[in-house]
């Protein structure tokens, strides 16, 4: 049990200090993803990420697009956002974006669209977009873990804690196919995110969820609290890491 507590202590820590880096206890996308996305488009020299955050696949676009426009409301998320040379931020909200009409060839919202009023966004893509543009809504879903650490982990986000998820989280669970998207609909290729991760990561991830937050804020910390002893009893080994695989969903159109 003293393990156990030890890591408890380490999820108290997260959930007061704020936790880890936000992007460190995140996955990333991989640049598979790019590469497919290139693949439909018809020119590479402009791509548009709306709602970027902290630029985690704003930058990857820049290994395929000669420019890329990144645009977030948050000027707090764009002061961490990873530098490039290529990639431009702006605070810009989705529905009211800053660059000129008919100059981008590929634009995506990675696990942000569901925060969107799509109607207005959808103006503006239209309005941004060049003919035949591609536009990309990507998300990555549940993720999965073999063994009973998995179904000790998906009973955790499906039983225990999915009530304090904010509205608009079934859109990613359902993989964006609830979400109305008035294009012509192109196939998003069959990707994964996989990562080798020890236990104290399994925990700084789950500290950045809104759902564990929110959990905490309403006097439930304890739900957290019995996942953590739970998962140091399975975790045979303290530092061994397990897969961590997130599938990547999403919808994909020419506009």
């Amino acid at each position: 049990m003293k393990q156990a507590g030890q890591h408890l202590g380490l999820a108290n820590n997260h959930f007061l200090s704020g936790g880890a880096s936000y992007a460190s206890s995140r996955p990333s996308y991989p640049p598979a993803l790019v590469d497919a996305l290139a693949k439909w488009c018809s020119e590479t020299t402009h791509a548009l990420d709306v709602g970027c955050g902290n630029g985690q696949l704003s930058t990857l676009l820049s290994a395929r697009f000669d420019k890329v426009t990144a645009t977030d409301p948050s000027e707090t998320q764009l002061q961490s956002a990873a530098r490039h040379p290529s990639v431009t931020y702006r605070a810009d909200p989705a529905e009211r974006i800053g660059i000129e009409a008919n100059s981008v060839d590929l634009i995506t919202a990675a696990q942000a669209a569901h925060w969107f009023d799509l109607d207005a966004f959808y103006r503006e893509v239209r309005r941004v977009a060049k003919p035949r543009a591609v536009l990309a809504l990507i998300s990555y879903g549940v993720p999965v873990l073999d063994g009973e650490i998995g179904t000790r982990f998906q009973q955790f986000y499906w039983q225990d804690v999915h009530q304090y998820w904010p509205e608009g989280r079934q859109h990613v669970e359902d993989g964006y196919r609830s979400l109305d998207f008035p294009f012509e609909e192109l196939w998003l290729p069959d990707l994964s995110i996989s990562r080798n991760w020890s236990l104290a990561n399994l925990i700084a991830y789950i500290c950045t969820w809104s759902a564990s937050r929110r959990a905490l804020k309403a006097g439930r910390g304890d739900i957290v609290d019995k996942l953590i002893r739970d998962l140091g009893l399975l975790w045979t080994e303290p530092e061994g890491q397990q897969k961590v695989t997130w599938p990547i969903v999403g919808r994909l159109a020419v506009i």
